[in-house]
């Protein structure tokens, strides 16, 4: 398996922008977006850095509810 690549902040922003996210908050330099689906709702907290670890990447395509290949080719 490939590794994952290190994206800035702001192209997972514009990535989860187009898949309906919003943002809802911020707090330091952590960004909080929310997807509404009917009654439930997708939370995803952006952490607002040059480069984000390939481990916080994954764990953010995890909880965005969008595909890992999706996410990935999007970017």
């Amino acid at each position: 398996m490939p590794k994952l690549p290190h994206p800035p902040a702001r192209d997972v922003i514009r990535l989860l922008s187009r898949h309906g996210f919003e943002i809802v908050g911020r707090k330091g330099s952590h960004i909080r977006m929310k997807k509404g689906i009917g009654n439930d709702a997708l939370i995803v907290v952006v952490p607002e850095h040059k480069e984000i670890a390939p481990g916080t990447l994954l764990n953010i395509i995890r909880r965005s509810g969008i595909s890992k290949e999706r996410f990935l080719e999007e970017l």
